[in-house]
């Protein structure tokens, strides 16, 4: 009986953005964190090497999800659907007045820079009471590490994440933003003469 060989983790990870919830039984979920800044809020869910943040405001949602294992999500709702591997923009007009813009970037380390960014990632979660999973590989034992950070900014929550793998040295980081876009005032609206 043959095995097939197993992905190359750089490979096999995703970016997913919904334009809907998705349920929290899709992933094997290590640590939650919600935060709010005024009308927006932002619930993270980390997994041993993913994340999915929840961005709301009102009855619009946005979220987003790293994962090496898309297959198994839903594809209602889904508007996004691109490879990590490299670095990628992001952004989208969820409404007029709400923004959603994200940046992902990977790299491949030898493992003598690979265990010095996962000790000062380790470090940098700790300090910053980021939700943090750490976990051995399976076959070699070397560690991993997934950090989110969560941030409030003026009218925008900020996610950042890092997902840091053994098997291949990979470092996967993504920046996402959820804007709330200021209204006009009532005085800033010209009527048409």
């Amino acid at each position: 009986m043959s095995h097939s060989p197993k992905p190359h983790s750089l490979q096999s990870y995703s970016l997913l953005v919904y334009r809907k919830a998705v349920h929290p039984d899709f992933f094997a979920i290590e640590s939650r964190k919600r935060i709010e800044n005024g009308a927006i809020e932002a619930e993270a869910w980390i997994t041993k090497g993913g994340h999915a943040v929840r961005f709301q405001f009102g009855d619009t949602c946005v979220v987003e999800v790293i994962t090496d294992q898309p297959q198994g999500l839903p594809e209602r709702g889904l508007t996004t659907n691109m490879i990590c591997a490299g670095e990628h923009d992001h952004e989208e007009s969820v409404t007029e007045s709400l923004q959603f813009m994200t940046t992902v970037q990977t790299e491949t380390l030898a493992e003598h820079l690979y265990l010095g960014t996962y000790k000062e990632m380790l470090t940098h979660g700790r300090d910053n009471e980021s939700l943090t999973v750490v976990w051995g590989d399976p076959l070699t034992q070397k560690p991993n590490l997934s950090v989110v950070d969560l941030q409030r900014y003026k009218s925008e929550i900020h996610a950042q994440s890092w997902h840091l793998r053994s098997d291949c040295g990979l470092v996967l980081r993504t920046q996402s933003m959820f804007q709330l876009n200021e209204q006009p005032k009532r005085s800033d609206v010209k009527k048409p003469h």
